[in-house]
Formats: structure tokens, sequence, C-alpha cells
């Protein structure tokens, strides 16, 4: 294969996974609009957003086990095809209900998107230092998207219907779906393993069911039968999978990789950033749109600096671990997440903004320093054979410890937030409509010409983002140290992959 063909094939796998989160920022602006364009209730935007992750959650293991198996160019490009498909339904969808159905499909397509781009890449630079470098790119996407994604959506939704903003990603995935049939090639597990039908059953319940329970507790409550029931649930079907794929001869994954130190510890740490990201980013986009007053375009702009971090430091991130060590950058990451949380707990509504994007570079650059090396080792560990399975464990993780971050932290400033709200002396039935949401209480506040409403509930909020971003702080504290106890500096010898000739198929 020509030496230009890997570098142009790897540009298209990360454009393939910059759809899928660009989708993501891009519909959490698109909420508000939703609302009134499609009368979507408070349960139909939850739902609008959830679904996607329950069924990229639920499907990504199988996803990457049956692409090991079937070949990962079609398992892409079959990936691409359905997440398309949901993209193009969504944008023109009738009805809250129809937009739930359709985003249910985008995520079926991403899940199987997702850990196919890695398994790609990881068969296509096989030395550890170029592997490195191209998951690092793989990785920096993910920042551009979480700036391009407000900037675009706000600008879509200012300039077009409500659907353009849907209408985007699918554009993306057919360019990248067109791109993949000429430059990427394929590969797959040579031994050709028996599909394990119960590995694949038990690994979509387990997933499914811990995602959905997650998704739910806020509201049932964490101590609430239903929630307890639904981890127990979880547990009960998790174990039946290890034991499992412990007895068959030829497991979907193997779950003995939990043993190795490497795999383990980096796989903790990506959940880790991932419950502390996106546990940020629901707070502090509100931060900007309801205590700042920004709109939904200068809110987008206005993180930019978190965005240009993570890319950055994301490829700086893996050279550096090949150069001294994944466990130093990944706790130096996870030390400056950690600091970056704890200083962002601070603002309040007169904070100016170059101090916050100095929060936010602090924290982007964490980012990048933890969760692209912890990939990167995570994806060393596991045979080339097997990548795609190995992908869908990071994907897995990550997605439970983002899915986990928004309902802890949101959670835990929800419940600050009606506390101080309670506690104000304002008129009960006034405060029980603002405790809905900051959102809530400024409507609420201007129809009933309340300033003091809003101003109570702005401080109740900021003192909910502090909570929040001690919790976000403080998991990312004791991940640091947990990384620097069981993170191993380097792979062992063993551990990365011998073969130097992937059994690639030219596209």
């Amino acid at each position: 294969m020509p030496l230009k063909r890997p570098r142009l094939a790897l540009a298209v796998l990360c454009l393939s996974s910059f759809t899928i989160n660009l989708a993501t920022m891009i519909v959490n602006v698109s909420l508000p609009t939703l609302t009134r364009e499609l009368s979507a209730s408070t349960d139909d935007l939850l739902w609008i957003v959830d679904v996607f992750n329950l069924v990229f959650a639920a499907f990504v293991l199988a996803a990457g086990s049956l692409s090991d198996r079937f070949g990962r160019k079609g398992a892409l490009m079959t990936g691409l095809v359905t997440y398309l498909a949901g993209s193009l339904g969504s944008a023109w969808s009738g009805s809250a209900g129809a937009l739930i159905g359709w985003r249910a499909l985008a995520g079926l397509g991403a899940a199987v998107i997702f850990p196919t781009t890695l398994s790609i890449i990881s068969n296509l630079f096989r030395d550890r230092t170029q592997r490195a470098r191209a998951i690092g790119l793989w990785g920096a996407t993910s920042g551009v998207a979480v700036a391009a994604g407000p900037i675009v959506g706000g600008a879509l939704l200012k300039s077009y219907w409500w659907g353009s903003a849907f209408l985007v990603c699918a554009v993306i995935a057919a360019i990248a779906l067109a791109l993949t049939a000429f430059t990427v090639p394929t590969s797959r597990d040579p031994s050709a393993p028996r599909l394990d039908i119960g590995g694949l059953v038990l690994s979509t319940a387990t997933l499914g069911l811990v995602v959905y329970t997650i998704i739910n507790a806020p509201d049932r409550g964490w101590a609430g039968v239903a929630t307890l029931g639904g981890f127990a649930g979880s547990a009960v079907l998790g174990a039946a999978f290890v034991v499992l794929e412990r007895r068959v001869a030829q497991p979907m994954l193997d779950v003995s990789l939990f043993t190795n130190l490497r795999f383990t510890a980096a796989s903790g740490a990506v959940t880790i950033t991932s419950f502390a990201l996106f546990g940020f980013i629901f707070l502090i986009a509100q931060y900007f749109q309801f205590v700042l007053h920004y709109g939904v375009l200068e809110a987008g702009l206005r993180q930019i600096p978190v965005a240009l971090a993570v890319a950055i430091s994301s490829i700086l991130g893996t050279r550096l671990a090949v150069r001294i060590g994944t466990k130093t950058v990944v706790t130096a990451g996870l030390l400056l997440m950690a600091l970056g949380y704890l200083w962002v707990s601070r603002v309040d509504e007169h904070t100016a903004y170059v101090t916050i994007a100095l929060q936010m570079l602090v924290v982007g650059a964490g980012i990048g320093l933890t969760s692209a090396p912890a990939t990167e080792a995570i994806m060393g560990v596991v045979p080339p054979a097997r990548a795609g399975v190995g992908s869908a464990v990071n994907d897995a993780t990550r997605e439970l410890g983002g899915t986990l971050g928004v309902a802890v932290v949101g959670s835990v400033a929800l419940s600050v937030y009606r506390d101080r709200l309670a506690g104000g002396g304002l008129d009960a039935g006034l405060v029980s409509r603002a405790q809905q949401s900051l959102g809530a209480a400024a409507a609420t506040a201007r129809a009933a010409a309340q300033p003091a409403l809003l101003r109570l509930a702005e401080d109740g909020f900021l003192s909910g983002l502090a909570i929040g971003c001690y919790v976000a702080g403080g998991v990312t504290l004791v991940g640091a140290v947990l990384t620097l106890l069981w993170l191993p500096v380097h792979p062992a010898p063993s551990a990365e992959p011998q073969d130097a000739s992937p059994t690639m198929v030219p596209a």
C-alpha cells in the first residue's frame, strides 16, 4: 500500500468519527428550538438526547465484535449508511416521537462507526509511534467537534429550519461514505471465529440496561427500587456474560484482557475523563446561556478554548506517552483536569471571559493528555485481529462514563439549586416552577416580574455548579492516584502486536 494511502484513510476515518461527535453537540443546542417547532415535552427532549446514547452503548460491543468477524470496511460503510438514514429521517421528522425513533437508528449507526474507525487505525498503523500519532489525531477530532457543534448548530438554527442541524450531519456522513469506498482498506480477524451469539445478546442486554438505569436514576432516585433493581439486573447479566465468555471456545471478548493492568487502568482513565467532561459540559453550557446570557452561537464560540486544548493536547499527549511513558502523561492529564474543575468552581456572574477561557484551556489540556494516550494504551494491548472489540470496549467505557457524569454531576447540581430556591423565602408557587431548571426560572421570573427570583435562581445555580465541579474534580483526582499506582509506564514487550504485516485488503 503506498505511503499516502494510510494517511488519506486516516483522514476519512477521522471525518467519520467527527460527524458522530458533531451530532451530539448540535442536538444539545437544538433542544429549545425543538420545543417550539415540534411541541416537544420535557420527557421528549430527554429521550431525543438519551435514545441515541442508549442504543449506542447497547450495541457498540456487539458491533465491534461483528466487524472483526466480517470485515471492518464493510462494517464502517454499513454504519455510515445507517447513520445517514437516521440523520435524514431526523431532519424531516414530523413529530417528537418520530424524531426519537430516527435518533435511535442514528445511534445504531454510530455504534458501528466509532469502534470500526479505531480498529482500522490500529491495523493500518502497527508501529507504536505511528499508531500513537494516528490515535492522537483521531482523538483531536473530538475536540474540534466540541467546538464546531454549538457553532454550526447555532448558525444553522439562526438562518435555516430546525432540520438543517440534522441534515448537515447526513451530508458529512455521505461524504465520508463515498471516500471510504475508495480510500479505506479492509481487515478482519483471519481466524474467522464462529459467532458468539450468547455473548452478543448478553453484552447488548447488559450495556443497554445499565445505561437505561443511569439515564432514569435522577428522576426515579438513586436509591429507588427501580434504580437498584436496574443495577442489580445489570450486574447479573454482566456476570452471566463473563461466565459465558470464559467457557466458550471462541468468545467475542477475551475477558482475561481485564487482568492486564495497562488495559484495565487505561479503560478506567477513559471512563473517569468522560464522567468529568460530560458533567462539565452539561453545566458550563447553561452557565454561558443563563448566567452570562449569551446566545446559542455566542456560547458555542466561547467554548472554543476547551476544544482547541483537547485537540492539541491529544496529539501531543500520545507522542509524549511513547517518549516518557503513559503513566506520567495520563496522571498529569488527570491532575490538570482536577485543577481545572476546581478553578471553574469559583466562577460567578462577574467572572471575566479571559479567566474562563484560561480555565477551559486547563481542563481541555487535561482531557487530551488523558483520553488519547489512554486509548492508545488500550489498543496497544489488544491483538490487531480483535481490534474491533477492543475499540468497542474503549467506546463503551467512554459512553458509560459520560452518561454517568451527566446523571451524577447534574443530579448533585440540581439538588443544590433546588435547595437554595426552597430556602429563599419567595412565593412557593413561583419557586416550584423555577425549580425545574434555570431556564424555567428565567421564564417564570420574567412572566411574574420577579427579578428577585431570577437572582436567587442564578445564585442557586452557581452554588450547584461549584459543587458539581467539586465532584468532577474529586473523581479525576482519585483517578490520578489510581493511575499513578496501577497504570504501567510502558507496555510490556509481549503486549505489543508482533505481526508487522497487517492482513489488509486494499480498497
